[in-house]
């Protein structure tokens, strides 16, 4: 073991020596001395062999017939009948071909490298006497407020609680411009401070952090197989094996020891192995790369075949930003909205968080004001009881299974908002409405595009699945292009809408950031979540959109074609390979010598052409005018 340990420590050193003792015996054939010639080249043929063989015996230990093995063999037999000169060629050009492989494929394993040094490593946190104290980042805990200066890297997650600066978050979103944040705004690990100092609260530390997750969840990416990997696995386990009774049956019939040897050393499937495994680690090293983390080979595959994908509105195709922008009231407006403020100031949701910064601009209080109970209804709303008052909050849904009835001229401004393209939110105090607020959320810049790009590059249809009003739904599905739309579904709905779609055999991705989305998430054949969502969401996700954009889900979607059409690629390559080897063999073409050379170089270009995903881009989309024009006036 430690003597395998220690060539292993030396296989470069080891492949230089076997090239050099080559270079000798050849000088010596030159200048007529078969002794240095003969030398040298058994030198170089046991040197080169033992790391070879002592891999084969590894693998056979495990009961694994391998390519090393197939090479052992046929280096042996070659040595056996006196072909040094084919033995000590063979073994180097199988060690050479294995230091290039480990370079070229360190290459497209540089994004996660990158990745992994790019993690802060020491954080300044600020004592309670007010002083900063340079400490290991794993020894910050939650609730410690470090301090971040101009050029230097924030090593928690967190909300900023004093001072502002231009942040540079490529690390997470893989974009590289500059975003400016202020106190109470988000800041990520593995993020720097462009320009500014700020103090940031942790509320995640380590490995828990966003950045964390993505190195976690890309290392674990790379380790998961695709379909065809997972076929060539089991292909080789009956490959290898068959290569041998071949070659012996060649042996055998032909009584030609030198081409069975030759036969052993043609049949190697080493690009036939390493060919869809390196596509994979290219492309998910790419997408990581641009911000989009795509959760193994087997969902790379599964992604590129899907022809139907299902948005939630809310946060997905919309910004999330909302604002409260009508205002209908029946009752005593400041009171109504203060208990309807005190019960919503406990949920992150985007129509909640615009209800608390409207109650705030118009000037009314509610911070001191808790609700006794809350009950939140999936789907429809939240029940609460505040002051001795029942606050029931939420869409007509909630109002009917609560039978409260809405009079003439209530449902005739709850329509004309609706019709305007605004959610509407109404505001039940001991069972009457009081209070119907409009809201209106910001359309992302670009779905409309994005939605047209995806369209050619093979989705045949889009949905739009939401909680929504029909109206409001609509509105926004006019506006960005949207094939089909359900609105005012409960979770459990939209997840029957993804299985209908299933079973009509179609491949369907859902886009969700929400809890409510998780089941969505789950169900369809690929569930890809917005990096602004939920941590819930992320988790159940397979595909992460770090930067929310839908430039990344176009290039997430067009990665996954062009990856798997890679490996397909680099499968051919491999195949074609060895049946040209063969052809050549018996038309008298080929050698052992000839034979591994082109076998080592199949390896070389499948690795070079998976490393083509490294710099692939999905090209961007023109901004519609029209489109940014809409987004101005909020409209949803």
């Amino acid at each position: 073991m430690k003597v395998q340990r220690f060539i292993n420590q030396h296989i470069n050193q080891v492949t230089l020596l076997t090239a050099i003792l080559i270079g000798i015996g050849l000088l010596g054939k030159a200048f007529a001395s078969n002794t240095i010639y003969t030398l040298a080249f058994i030198s170089a043929s046991i040197i080169s062999a033992v790391p070879i063989i002592l891999r084969a015996t590894s693998a056979l230990r495990f009961k694994t017939i391998s390519i090393e093995l197939l090479v052992s063999i046929a280096v042996i037999g070659a040595f056996m009948i006196g072909e040094y000169n084919e033995s000590a060629i063979v073994t180097f050009l199988f060690l050479f071909g294995t230091f290039l492989e480990d370079k070229t494929l360190a290459k497209t394993r540089h994004s996660i490298k990158d990745l992994t040094q790019m993690a802060p490593t020491t954080a300044l946190v600020i004592n309670d006497d007010g002083q900063a104290e340079e400490t290991d980042v794993d020894f910050v805990d939650v609730g410690d407020t470090v301090l971040v200066k101009t050029g230097a890297q924030i090593p928690v997650d967190g909300k900023i609680t004093e001072g502002s600066g231009h942040l540079n978050e490529a690390g997470i979103t893989g974009e590289s411009k500059l975003v400016t944040k202020n106190v109470g705004d988000p800041v990520y690990s593995g993020t720097f401070v462009d320009n500014g100092t700020i103090k940031v609260q942790a509320n995640k530390v380590g490995d828990d952090t966003t950045f964390g997750k993505i190195v976690e969840l890309v290392e674990d990416a790379q380790d998961t197989k695709s379909p065809a990997e997972k076929f060539i696995d089991k292909f080789a386990t009956y490959y290898t094996p068959a290569v041998l009774i071949i070659a012996l049956a060649v042996g055998l019939l032909t009584t030609d020891f030198r081409l069975a040897i030759t036969v052993l050393v043609l049949g190697c499937p080493g690009a036939l192995v390493i060919g869809a495994p390196v596509s994979n680690v290219a492309g998910i090293g790419n997408g990581a790369k641009h911000g989009v983390l795509i959760k193994g080979g087997e969902v790379m595959n599964t992604f590129s075949n899907v022809d139907t994908v299902m948005f939630d509105k809310t946060g997905t195709l919309t910004e999330g930003k909302t604002a409260v922008t009508q205002v209908q009231s029946y009752g005593d407006q400041s009171a109504d909205l203060a208990y309807a403020a005190a019960v919503e100031k406990q949920s992150d949701h985007p129509l909640a968080k615009a209800i608390i910064n409207f109650a705030r601009v118009t000037g009314v209080s509610f911070d001191k004001m808790q609700p006794a109970s809350s009950d939140v209804i999936k789907g429809r709303g939240i029940s609460a009881v505040v002051d001795q008052h029942r606050v029931l909050i939420g869409n007509r849904e909630l109002m009917k299974s609560n039978q409260i009835e809405l009079s003439q001229t209530q449902q005739t401004d709850l329509k004309s908002m609706q019709q305007h393209g605004r959610s509407s939110v109404l505001i039940a105090i001991d069972g009457h409405v009081q209070l119907i607020l409009g809201i209106s959320d910001v359309v992302r810049a670009g779905v409309r595009e994005s939605l047209q790009q995806l369209k050619k590059l093979g989705i045949k249809k889009t949905v739009m699945l939401t909680g929504d009003n029909q109206l409001t739904a609509q509105a926004v599905a006019d506006q960005i292009g949207i094939d089909e739309v359900h609105a005012e579904l409960l979770p459990e709905q939209k997840v029957t809408y993804v299985k209908q779609a299933q079973q009509a055999g179609h491949k369907v991705a859902f886009v969700g950031d929400g809890i409510n989305d998780s089941p969505s998430l789950v169900t369809a054949d690929i569930g890809i979540a917005m990096g602004s969502g939920t941590d819930v969401a992320v988790e159940t996700s397979d595909v992460v959109l770090m930067s929310s954009g839908f430039d990344e889900l176009i290039h997430a979607y067009g990665l996954s074609k062009k990856t798997v059409n890679n490996t397909k690629e680099n499968i051919f390559i491999a195949i074609a390979t060895v049946v040209m080897l063969l052809i050549g063999l018996v038309l008298g073409f080929v050698y052992m010598a000839s034979g591994m050379f082109v076998h080592e170089a199949s390896i070389l270009v499948v690795i070079f052409n998976a490393m083509r995903l490294i710099n692939y881009r999905q090209k961007k989309s023109k901004l519609d005018a029209d489109q940014v024009k809409v987004n101005q006036y909020g409209l949803s």
